[in-house]
């Protein structure tokens, strides 16, 4: 089954529509019994860092997403907010992340003359980075809608998996094994979101 991680931090209704227009068997559980029995795991969000962390922690949902990952190599992805979530730290708030891949997030910062709304959001494109990336089966141009503050910042060049220009380039999409993430909503990405959740159900 496909398990959806539903704590509270927002637009699970949609990933779950976007899922079944896809014909894809999804349910939403914040159970730790029903998560551990996934065989992929969805983990969307919006919302502050440590607000997130504490919506896990008190589901009781910590060890056993590092532990369904980790362990059992069961795919995740992360969404947005559920990104973030898979790093160490980050910049917005205290609490130590889930620390599934190897990064930190940080805020928005540009080069003196350059100045760009933030949060940035709207669409844009998002390109490919190594082998492993989702991106790869999303047809150009790619386009993605963002809403967001801060990004990741890899420690190794192999956990980017994907990449967008604001301001200069960053990090818009992770990887780790089977573990992915990515910055921009694919649940509101129409068909490109709908071809990278696809194939992340297939295949990740």
């Amino acid at each position: 089954m496909n398990v959806v991680v539903d704590v509270g931090l927002g637009n699970v209704g949609s990933l779950l529509n976007m899922l079944r227009h896809l014909g894809v068997e999804a349910k939403a559980s914040a159970d730790p019994a029903e998560i551990r029995g996934a065989t992929r795991l969805l983990l969307p969000g919006v919302g502050a860092f440590d607000t997130g962390m504490a919506r896990l922690n008190a589901h009781g949902l910590v060890g056993v997403l590092r532990e369904r990952t980790l362990e059992a190599g069961v795919p995740l992805l992360g969404i947005c907010l559920g990104m973030q979530l898979l790093g160490r730290t980050s910049e917005e708030g205290q609490a130590e992340g889930l620390g599934l891949l190897p990064f930190r997030t940080v805020k928005f910062a540009f080069p003196p003359g350059r100045t760009l709304r933030v949060p940035h959001m709207g669409w844009n494109t998002c390109a490919p980075v190594g082998e492993g990336s989702l991106l790869h089966a999303v047809p150009a141009p790619r386009r993605f809608y963002f809403v967001h503050s801060y990004h990741a910042v890899c420690d190794t060049p192999d956990c980017v998996a994907g990449t967008t220009d604001y301001g200069g380039e960053f990090t818009a999409a992770v990887r780790g094994g089977r573990i992915h993430g990515v910055q921009f909503h694919a649940e509101k990405s129409h068909r490109y979101g709908m071809a990278l959740l696809e194939h992340f159900i297939r295949h990740g």
